[in-house]
């Protein structure tokens, strides 16, 4: 698949009241309305990383930031625009209507235990609403240091807006033929000194994506309110409420041996179309409140608590495997395609419910941070606690054989909705950590990190049966150094460690389903290099990071050699008169090594492409100010399907994306923003994603070409 790979790169290469009244009230400073944006300045600060205020360019770790705009500009629905943005990320089980899934430097990151926002952790298991976010933040690779326990592949920080801007704004948005999207960001700040502040984002969307009876609703309303107490003394609060109704996406599969032809498959068609299939129901809410305490000119203390609540209805005809005899064992007359479809294009059918399940994700931080000076050194120190708790309350779940289905779309289907006993969780921890950044002379820097975890984890059945409970301590350390040679050259080094926590799939067949299991240790080493000098910024960095596999057979999952993954990124921006080019990339070897079956050792990963490039080209137009164009390009090699020796893949692609928007300056400094793009723009017909979960195969197809327009007023 190498050359078509290359060709394909070659060929696209060239190729609310109450606010308003406030509003009115504050004595607004003019010159606090409008915002500037500059290229080609240092990137925000990642807070992900847990060092503070330092550039993303001194740190010595690869992460990526993707604030508001740029997302609104892609048209970004969830997280899964970073698969489009940053070539270390690429989808994983990414269905319409779901949640999202995301894959990074080969690893899949762990909705439960790899999510954070604005620091606290949370569970990614729900769909999330980017319209009160101010940006994406996602640390690439082990975070043992930043996590408890997290997998290896990276950590996904959401940082909420505040209330630190005077703004009035309403967007429009359709996309394609039905989908329509209004939202309102209101913020202002008031009272004496305008010691308050507050901001309000509210967003209701018809969803009607370009796919069959796919039809839903969602809808947001999120408060973000400060108080600056004293000169020294902050105060923040948050409320955000959420639900989104829609039926979600089945996969289509290999037909018996064979990769189907992705131009022989309607990408519209969807599975799921029955008559008793319902949609699937995310709720949630989420508060926080923090408190930041100056003391004295160089520390800060910081307490910061957060809860989530979680209510899904979890609902779908789910095609899995296909049999001539209801997956009784093979015979002579009898095909039994356990992880695939037939060769002819059927499958069975199960219907699967698991409605009114709870989860609840509480956590409270408490640190101070600040720089001190010792030893004729500088450091940059953090250290506190964080405490977090999880509880996980299930009612029953169906997984029942409900007749059989076609990829041409025909079915004949009963349900069977009989539930049987599923898996409460209860986890708590308690995390020490400590973080310092010492500057040695003027050109180099030692970093240092160590973050010590207590676990009590529980679960068991809602039967009342399998009880389990473990108790566990370890410390995760993590280790940098930096080198600057020469004014805008910066090398570094790292070592770290990470903790990982598995669940077995809660499903009928696995012993001790839904139940935790002990940690397992992941390391990774980096090198990497960055040169800033005015309008250009590169980067390279060669990773490899260890991470203890499991084998999961279907009936259990047991340790059995490692996984290894060793890459190079690649990353550029540069600006030229009124052209900004950007772009990624990444070379990534992931093997199976040392494990005791000879199928598997050796293996890649199911669904993680060797190669991958991001490319954008950005072009400001004088002859009308404030019109830009741009184009981007996602391409991505081929990707196994099963995680075994020999196995087969699905062709590489490489899908084209095109803009435009126009920053309108009214007469009385009032501002609108219209933006129009075309997402796949040839109307490529490609396997996107081959994902390999709970012992099958799926294949997802690229959504076919998406028209996008939208008015955005700043008033």
């Amino acid at each position: 698949m190498a050359p078509r790979f290359t060709s394909l790169l070659r060929l696209s290469a060239t190729a609310g009241a109450s606010i308003l009244a406030c509003a009115a009230a504050a004595q607004t400073d003019p010159a606090q309305l409008q915002t500037v944006t500059i290229t080609g300045r240092s990137a925000p600060p990642v807070s992900v990383a847990g060092f503070g205020d330092t550039p993303l360019e001194q740190l010595p770790l690869q992460a990526v930031s993707v604030t508001e705009e740029a997302l609104r500009e892609r048209g970004a629905q969830g997280m899964r625009e970073l698969a489009r943005i940053d070539a270390s990320v690429s989808d994983a089980y990414n269905s319409v209507g779901y949640w999202d899934s995301l894959t990074v430097r080969g690893f899949v990151i762990d909705q439960r235990y790899n999510y954070r926002r604005d620091g606290l952790p949370i569970t990614g298991e729900t769909a999330i609403a980017l319209d009160n976010k101010a940006r994406l933040e996602l640390l690439k690779g082990t975070s043992g240091i930043q996590a408890g326990t997290s997998a290896p592949g990276g950590l996904l920080n959401l940082v909420v807006k505040r209330p630190d801007v005077e703004r009035r704004s309403a967007l429009v948005e359709l996309r394609g033929a039905h989908t329509a999207l209004a939202a309102v960001d209101l913020s202002t700040r008031f009272g004496e000194d305008r010691a308050f502040g507050v901001r309000l984002n509210a967003a209701t969307e018809r969803l009607a994506p370009e796919l069959d009876d796919a039809q839903g609703r969602r809808h947001l309303f999120a408060l973000a309110g400060d108080w600056r107490l004293t000169p020294g003394t902050l105060i923040e609060a948050e409320i955000e409420t959420s639900r989104r109704r829609q039926p979600s996406q089945p996969a289509f599969s290999l037909l018996g041996d064979r990769v189907p032809d992705a131009n022989d498959i309607d990408p519209r068609r969807n599975l799921n179309d029955l008559p008793w299939s319902e949609p699937v129901v995310f709720a949630g809410q989420y508060a926080s409140l923090r408190l930041t305490q100056r003391l004295g000119a160089d520390w800060r203390a910081v307490v910061h608590a957060g809860l989530q609540r979680l209510r899904t209805d979890d609902r779908i005809a789910f095609p899995y495997g296909c049999s001539d005899d209801r997956g009784t064992p093979a015979t002579d007359d009898d095909v039994y395609y356990a992880d695939r479809y037939c060769p002819d294009g059927r499958f069975d059918l199960y219907d699967f419910r698991s409605e009114d399940e709870r989860r609840r994700t509480g956590a409270i931080d408490a640190g101070l941070h600040g720089r001190a000076r010792f030893a004729g050194t500088e450091h940059t120190l953090s250290f506190g606690v964080l405490r977090s708790r999880y509880k996980q309350r299930l009612q029953g779940q169906a997984f029942n054989y409900a007749g059989s289905g076609s990829v041409d779309g025909s079915a004949s289907t009963t349900p069977d909705p009989t539930l049987y006993p599923a898996t409460d969780r209860d986890e708590r921890s308690t995390e020490f950590y400590l973080r310092d950044a010492l500057q040695i002379g003027p050109t180099v820097g030692l970093w240092l990190g160590l973050r010590h975890t207590r676990i009590e984890r529980a679960s068991v059945q809602t039967d009342g049966s399998a009880p389990t409970d473990y108790r566990k301590r370890f410390t995760t350390p993590w280790l940098a150094a930096t080198w600057e040679p020469l004014d805008g050259h910066r090398l570094h080094a790292s070592w770290g460690r990470g903790i990982e926590s598995d669940v077995v799939p809660n499903l009928p067949g696995y012993e001790r389903p839904g139940q935790a299991l002990p940690p397992r240790k992941s390391r990774q080493s980096e090198l990497g290099y960055r040169h800033t000098t005015g309008a250009l910024t590169t980067g390279l960095t060669v990773f490899r990071i260890d991470q203890p596999a499991v084998t999961d057979d279907g009936s259990s999952l047991r340790p059995d050699g490692e996984q290894v993954h060793t890459g190079v990124e690649a990353q550029a921006r540069l600006r030229i008169e009124h052209w900004t080019l950007a772009g990624s990339m990444q070379w990534l070897r992931a093997r199976r090594e040392g494990s005791s079956d000879p199928l598997l050792d050796g293996s890649r990963p199911a669904n993680v492409p060797d190669r991958s490039l991001r490319l954008l080209a950005e072009r400001e137009f004088v002859s009308l100010p404030g019109l830009r164009g741009w184009a981007a390009l996602t391409a991505d090699s081929d990707r196994s399907v099963l995680p075994t020796a020999g196995s087969p893949t699905v062709p590489g692609w490489a899908r084209i994306d095109l803009g435009a928007s126009w920053d309108q300056v009214l007469t009385g400094g009032q501002r609108l923003v219209w933006r129009g793009a075309v997402d796949n723009a040839t109307n490529r017909r490609a396997w996107q994603e081959s994902p390999y979960q709970f012992d099958h195969i799926y294949l997802y197809p690229m959504a076919p070409r998406t028209w996008r327009v939208s008015v955005q007023a700043d008033l």
